[in-house]
């Protein structure tokens, strides 16, 4: 029997995420908007590909959430971003109202779901999943970690002209300017990355990492849409395969790496139970400074929920 997963919001994170599930062809995917149309039209685009590149899988596209009853595992990647002159509070405040209304609708639908959050500010949106669906911590958590760390690992592979697949790398915190890439566990090949590069290097590719996204924003004029889908689908494919992938991601810490209360990106064990274990790594002294003012800054933009 194949597995169900929702995915709401039909933008281009959330199309993106639909159509690299339905390549992985072990699950029927419903793609749920609340524009007439467009899941439905990128729905049928998705399965039109199907004859192309070989893949049978079901992608249903729905302005409803009768569809999605039943679904192993529900990505929210449904919200607005972030426009000219809104600030982080306005931003915080209106998407608050977006995800706890689909979470609603969808774990209303889907009582023994997993629920991964894609929307931004995402570590604050996580605090709202989690409060809306009364869920425990292990099914309730964030993708943000694995695609700071693919750009981290990208930019690492290009910097020393080696294959992207040698590249280990860990990024860790908060998704935004203070998220804390790990040097002092990231290695090519099992050589660390300090053997191999400059001190001046390594920080300007740390520097570029934590401000990758806007990045993307300042040549595209919007946000990026193929790694976050492809890093929100490598979550599903650990939770829906039972895969064990040890994965970052923005999980809800009560006491680990002496953060309390609070969801940050963190190493963990990824499986059909969802967050099944939490990693904790041995941090410089600078990586763990730098790790407790990502916690000050998610802790203050959480401070804006309505919760």
């Amino acid at each position: 029997m194949r597995r169900k997963v929702t995915v709401v919001g039909a933008g281009n994170v959330g199309a993106t995420c639909a159509q690299v599930l339905a390549q992985r062809d072990y699950a029927d995917v419903v793609l749920v908007d609340i524009k007439e149309g467009l899941p439905q039209g990128k729905a049928l685009d998705i399965n039109q590909m199907g004859p192309v590149l070989g893949y049978e899988a079901s992608v249903t596209g729905t302005n409803g959430y009768e569809e999605t009853a039943g679904s192993d595992v529900v990505v929210i990647t449904a919200g607005l971003p972030r426009s000219p002159g809104m600030s982080r509070d306005d931003l915080v405040t209106t998407n608050e109202k977006i995800v706890g209304s689909v979470t609603e609708h969808a774990v209303a639908q889907s009582p023994d779901a997993t629920l991964v959050v894609v929307s931004n500010p995402l570590d604050a949106m996580c605090h709202v999943a989690k409060n809306v669906s009364g869920w425990p911590k292990e099914r309730v958590f964030g993708m943000a970690g694995i695609l700071d760390t693919a750009r981290f690992s990208t930019f690492i592979a290009w910097e020393t002209g080696t294959s992207v697949k040698d590249v280990t790398a860990m990024v860790l915190g908060g998704h935004g300017d203070q998220m804390v890439p790990v040097v002092s566990a990231t290695t090519v090949g099992g050589v660390p990355l300090t053997k191999l590069v400059a001190a001046d290097r390594i920080e300007a590719m740390v520097e570029r990492t934590r401000k990758g996204g806007g990045e993307i924003v300042n040549l595209l004029g919007t946000s990026a849409w193929y790694a976050p889908g492809a890093a929100a689908a490598q979550m599903v494919d650990a939770i829906c395969l039972d895969e064990k992938r040890l994965l970052p991601s923005t999980a809800y810490l009560e006491g680990e790496y002496g953060i309390d209360g609070l969801y940050m990106g963190v190493p963990v064990k990824l499986g059909r139970g969802g967050v099944e274990d939490i990693v904790e790594l041995d941090l410089s002294d600078e990586e763990r400074g730098w790790l407790a003012e990502s916690a000050d800054a998610v802790r203050d933009a959480a401070s804006v929920l309505g919760r």
